[in-house]
């Protein structure tokens, strides 16, 4: 009898924790899987039990997180928030995702705002559609998420001789000592969420 009701409660404990998780990712369309209910607990754990990140991560949620393939060796979970809430998640950003890559030891963590694309107009006005919605600009912006907090100091567009062109970002060298590791990290994040090649370095 005190097994089935010491399994019983547990059980309600789990439920109760997994269903407090869930707050944690808002998703546009669809239900979470496995593994973004992996990180949205992760991160519900860090607001209950992290004292520096509580009052902040109280009133943040994610909206989707994927895992990525680097290299063979390594990987990479992004984590995608919604583009109100990325000011208030760059306030602790530096601390989460250190907390966040002990829970998932061995994987990079990336946060990126989720934004949207919209088409060129067809109407031929041109003031009909946001540059902050262009193609570019939305690729641009992925790419200041993606290095936060390390500043971008340049960018040059390399071509090559099959005519492809590949993209090289420069970063602030002060952020060299933080930074260097997670290179490798970023240009793979970028080619899976963009369909473009980048090299990211340090400006010399």
């Amino acid at each position: 009898k005190s097994f089935a009701f010491l399994t019983h409660t547990f059980t309600q404990r789990a439920m109760a924790s997994q269903f407090t998780a869930r707050k944690k990712i808002v998703k546009a369309a669809g239900e979470p899987d496995d593994f973004e209910q992996t990180v949205a607990q992760a991160i519900f754990d860090l607001e209950a039990t992290n004292t520096e990140l509580k009052g902040d991560l109280r009133e943040l949620y994610i909206t989707s997180a994927k895992e990525v393939d680097i290299s063979a060796s390594r990987k990479a979970i992004v984590v995608q928030v919604p583009f109100r809430l990325l000011k208030p998640f760059h306030k602790i950003q530096q601390r989460l995702v250190r907390e966040l890559e002990k829970k998932f030891s061995g994987k990079d963590v990336v946060i990126v705002a989720a934004r949207r694309i919209m088409q060129k107009p067809t109407t031929g006005i041109s003031n009909a559609r946001p540059r902050s919605r262009t193609l570019t600009a939305v690729h641009e912006a992925i790419l200041e998420d993606l290095v936060y907090p390390t500043e971008i100091v340049g960018k040059r567009i390399r071509y090559k001789l099959d005519g492809s062109k590949l993209l090289k970002v420069y970063l602030d060298p002060k952020d060299r000592n933080t930074t260097e590791y997670k290179l490798e990290t970023f240009a793979g994040v970028y080619k899976r969420l963009t369909g473009k090649d980048v090299v990211f370095e340090f400006e010399v």
